[in-house]
């Protein structure tokens, strides 16, 4: 193992061995949670036509301009657009048109008198309407053509997320497909003989494989495709088998959690050290010390994480994650941050930065730990508490109350 690095310089190396995976071409509707590779544009305006932004009467301004509720103003109304119809209708001097929200608005038309405006209701509208109050201002209630946007505009920029509203977006302005990066194909394995499959009866010596399914989420997050989850003892032997099986499946990233350290029973350090492939580090932080990363001869990643699971998930998020995105060609890899004030007191490693799992208050924008145990990287009950990481530099000695800290926000 190499003289302790920062967590910087492990992340480094990292990244400089990522590769933004090839893209592929979606229908809009199949791009769920895919990054853009190219920019998505608009194939029409947004809104598509001048339309009624309240359900109400199309009209002329000149004609309305002195209504008042002691001078109403009596229209001839001529026409009903209700949602859905093409029609447009000419208003001459004197003429409205009854409309609904959404519906083209008549070329004659220069705005929108809403019902709340008017005597006699909805029921009573289709002969003639009175107009009780004069509109605002000029063009009031009528949505423009291409308000929003036009047909050639950037929807969404190339390397963004396609969450539910780039799609809502999307589809408003006509874009059938989108070219895409493919999702990273991830394998997730644990070792240790002491692991029990999840739901197994406890016993003696034995302990939950929570790691795993830890993984399994955290990597879906990362919006990656998980092609093989595995359990397998401490033994060299299991490892190199295992990674065969991922290589073979088409993993562009396998993650280990345990055995990288300096045990006698290492079985990842066992397959890998010495082989070039696969260095381990030590790294200046606390939870996830012990580190290993590689680059296999199939092009893979490798990422030997920590066995504790407070370990696995600060790894996941320093190191994993920052990679899965990048190889998605996401233009932001990293956690949102923000600056809270601790409402408690902790203790913090000496020389080494610390990932803290803790509560924040966003409306007093407070932070505690989530456990009451402190940062011991088995506490794996906190991890239910947290929804972020607070994040001490190895520089600080100890935490104390109002202490301004840096948080990763996860939740």
């Amino acid at each position: 193992m190499s003289a302790r690095r920062t967590v910087e310089e492990q992340l480094t190396r990292v990244l400089e061995a990522v590769q933004v995976l090839e893209a592929e071409t979606r229908a809009i509707r199949d791009a769920a949670g895919r990054t853009l590779a190219d920019p998505a544009t608009a194939a029409h305006d947004i809104p598509l036509f001048d339309n009624s932004a309240m359900d109400g009467f199309a009209v002329r301004e000149a004609d309305v301009a002195g209504a008042s509720e002691e001078h109403p103003v009596t229209l001839r109304v001529i026409a009903d657009l209700p949602a859905g119809v093409a029609t447009d209708p000419a208003l001459g001097q004197g003429e409205a048109a009854r409309i609904m929200t959404g519906s083209p608005t008549p070329t004659d038309a220069d705005v929108i008198v809403p019902f709340e405006d008017t005597a006699g209701g909805l029921a009573d509208s289709l002969g003639e309407v009175q107009v009780l109050r004069a509109p605002a201002k000029p063009g009031v209630f009528v949505r423009r053509r291409g308000a929003d946007l036009h047909a050639g505009d950037e929807v969404v920029l190339a390397g963004e997320r396609l969450g539910a509203f780039q799609i809502a977006a999307a589809v408003a302005a006509g874009i059938a497909e989108v070219t895409v990066t493919r999702a990273p194909r991830v394998a997730v394995v644990s070792t240790g003989s002491e692991l029990l499959a999840p739901g197994d009866a406890p016993e003696r010596g034995r302990i939950p494989d929570s790691n795993g399914p830890l993984l399994e989420q955290l990597v879906a997050d990362a919006d990656a495709e998980l092609v093989l989850v595995a359990r397998v003892v401490d033994e060299a032997d299991a490892v190199r088998a295992v990674t065969a099986e991922a290589t073979a499946l088409g993993a562009d990233v396998i993650v280990f959690t345990g055995g990288v350290s300096a045990g006698a029973y290492e079985p990842v350090r066992g397959a890998f050290d010495g082989g070039g492939e696969v260095e381990f580090a030590a790294v200046a932080m606390q939870p996830g010390k012990p580190q290993a990363f590689g680059v296999l001869a199939s092009g893979a990643l490798v990422f030997g994480l920590p066995g504790n699971p407070v370990s696995v998930a600060v790894s996941f998020e320093v190191f994993v994650r920052p990679a899965l995105l990048a190889m998605q060609g996401r233009t932001g890899i990293h956690r949102p941050r923000a600056s809270f004030t601790a409402d408690a007191a902790w203790t913090t490693p000496p020389g080494r930065r610390q990932y803290l799992p803790a509560i924040v208050d966003l409306a007093a924008r407070t932070v505690r730990p989530a456990t009451a145990g402190g940062s011991g990287s088995h506490l794996a009950g906190g991890l239910a508490r947290a929804h972020a990481f607070a994040i001490v530099p190895a520089e600080v000695e100890a935490v104390a109350v109002g202490d301004v800290i840096d948080v990763m926000l996860v939740g």
